[in-house]
């Protein structure tokens, strides 16, 4: 099933979100749910909040990057992920969100992390992902944090944004998917 996607403003979006127990009821359905909603959308990651569903849980599915090997071919569901390191010189990458629809700004991130996390049959990994592979887990990441990528740019870019995240929360922006716009009269 598509669920709808938290749009920028949901409160669901700046919460640090709450561990997922082993007997968190429908997970695998909304894991199923999650990743429809996410192709639907035209996404490479999406996070249970911005689902408006506030659990540590986020998946992710590079395939939309035909360009690289690497990130084309990696597909995962991360529980209660933990970030261990972040090494390296930060790099610039053009980011988007689908709870931010039509904004994109360059981010800063480290090109190297170190992960804990338990994949959807709560089986315990710890890996380094590197490259546009943890950029994407980084942004995932950052949802289950109540962080999102428009909190890491400047004040200054934010301002200049300010409007435009404001007509997302009012529903004034044009998407071809199902979203919740927390200030839509």
């Amino acid at each position: 099933m598509i669920l709808p996607i938290a749009a920028y403003g949901d409160p669901v979006l700046k919460t640090k979100a709450q561990p997922v127990k082993k007997n968190y009821s429908h997970l695998k359905e909304l894991i199923g749910d999650m990743f429809e909603t996410m192709y639907n959308a035209k996404g490479v990651g999406l996070a249970a909040p911005q689902v408006g569903i506030s659990i540590r849980l986020f998946i992710v599915d590079g395939a939309p990057f035909d360009e690289n090997e690497e990130v084309k071919n990696f597909k995962q569901v991360f529980i209660n992920a933990q970030m261990l390191k972040e090494e390296g010189d930060r790099w610039k990458f053009n980011e988007g969100c689908l709870s931010i629809p039509g904004i994109r700004e360059d981010v800063l991130r480290k090109p190297e992390i170190e992960l804990e996390y338990e994949d959807e049959n709560f089986q315990k990994h710890r890996k380094i992902f590197t490259g546009t592979v943890a950029r994407i887990i980084q942004h995932e990441y950052d949802h289950i944090d109540g962080v999102l990528f428009t909190d890491r740019i400047s004040v200054m870019r934010r301002r200049l944004l300010k409007n435009s995240l404001l007509n997302i929360s009012k529903g004034e922006v044009e998407v071809d998917y199902k979203m919740r716009f927390p200030l839509k009269k």
